[in-house]
Parts: structure tokens; sequence; C-alpha cells
């Protein structure tokens, strides 16, 4: 009980009266820990980022757990329920095609112990996730804001919905999962500033140039994949390149 106290009262100060709160930089340090995770497509980035997700949600819920910050974002609230719960599908899902489970889907878990193979979703697939992420922000934009969530409401609706479906990708295997999180960050940076979350607005500067990163590296995983089911794989390049 203690330690719950001191979590969620203690605050990192700086001169001139600014803070930040602990609770927010170490589920931000969890979240960068589960991404990390997830660009090697390790299992243990799911359960990792729930233990940010928990302190996130804690966070951004500010006036209910007592924060001195009292703005509700309750996109970014919300997202840390949903992500809880697409992150226990996606454990799963890894754990499944790590064990082998899956067989021979391509999905499968490799040599090296990764529990995901990046694949590209269909082109069926990427219509329903253009689709879904402008007509999911269009709804929950009056839902949130009749809730009272920080303005401009529509961002707190995007970041909802991009987050839902860039997590829901991971879990695929999908590349494009990454170009979501680049739409997410986008929109995010300039919301958290604007709110006082300053701790997760640098840190989604910090997503922005990490996404991109992810995204290449995914592809290029892909595209060797690829080639080494064609028979058309070529040596691997020694380190020292």
């Amino acid at each position: 009980m203690d330690f719950l106290r001191w979590l969620f009262d203690a605050k990192l100060e700086f001169a001139g009266g600014g803070f930040l709160l602990w609770r927010e930089v170490l589920g931000n340090a969890f979240g960068l820990a589960s991404a990390l995770g997830g660009m090697r497509r390790k299992v243990w980035a799911w359960p990792i980022g729930i233990i940010g997700n928990v302190l996130l949600f804690t966070v951004f819920m500010g006036s209910v757990f007592g924060s001195p910050v009292y703005a509700n974002l309750l996109g970014q609230a919300g997202r840390q329920i949903m992500f809880i719960a697409v992150s226990i599908y996606g454990w799963q899902r890894w754990k499944q095609a790590q064990s082998g489970s899956h067989g021979a889907d391509s999905q499968g878990a490799d040599s090296h112990g990764v529990a995901v193979q990046p694949r590209w979703a269909s082109t069926r697939a990427r219509i329903l996730l253009v689709v879904s992420m402008v007509a999911g922000t269009a709804i929950l934009t009056p839902i949130f804001n009749a809730l009272g969530s920080y303005p401009p409401v529509w961002a707190d609706a995007w970041i909802f919905m991009g987050s839902l479906l860039a997590t829901y990708g991971m879990a695929k295997g999908w590349v494009e999962f990454w170009l979501i999180w680049v739409a997410v960050d986008l929109v995010g940076v300039p919301l958290l500033f604007s709110a006082g979350y300053y701790a997760s607005a640098f840190m989604y500067i910090f997503y922005g140039a990490f996404t991109l990163t992810g995204f290449f590296i995914w592809w290029r995983v892909r595209n060797q994949n690829a080639e080494a089911a064609s028979g058309t794989a070529l040596p691997e390049a020694s380190p020292s390149r």
C-alpha cells in the first residue's frame, strides 16, 4: 500500500513549478519497451505493454485518480482499456504461433524465436482499415464530446481508433500497422502538449521516429522471407559492412 500511495503521489518537479507524474513517465517507459519488443517480434512485448496501459489509464483519468493534471482525455484513457483487451488477443495469438500450433501458417515463429512473420495486409484489409479509421473517428467524436473529453475532441477520437487498429494490425502481423501509429503520433503530439501531458507528448515525438524505423525493419524482414520462400534470397551481408 505504501508503494501504491507513493506511485500515485510521486512527481518529478522542475524549477518554476513544472512537474511530471512518475506514473506517466513509467507508463510510457513500459510502452517504449513494449514497442521495442514488438519491433523484434517477441511475445513478452504484450504483457509489458499491459503494465504501461494500466499506469497510463490512471494518468489520463486525472480527476478520478486524484491527479494534479485534471484534463480528462477519455480517448487516451479508453484506449488503455482497449489496449489491454487487444493485447490479450495478440499475446495469445503470438504465443500460439511461437509454439507452432499454427503449423504452416505464414505467421508462425522461425528458428530465432520470433513470434510472427511480417506480411502485407490484403487490399480489402487496407480499405477496411481506412474506412474504419474515418468512420470510427466520426462516430466517437460526439460521444467523447458528450462525456466531456478535452478539445479538440475529434483528435482524441482519432487517437483511440488509430490505436485500436494499429494494435490489431500488430497482432495480425501486418507491416502497415506501423504507419497507423505514425498517423496517431501526428495528431497526438499537439493534443497532449495542449492538455499538459508533456511526458506523453515528448514520448509521442520519439515514437514517430521509432515507428518509421519499425516499419522499414518489418518491410525488410517481409521481403527477405519472400525471397527465401522463392529461392532467390541473397547471402546475408556481414555485420561489418
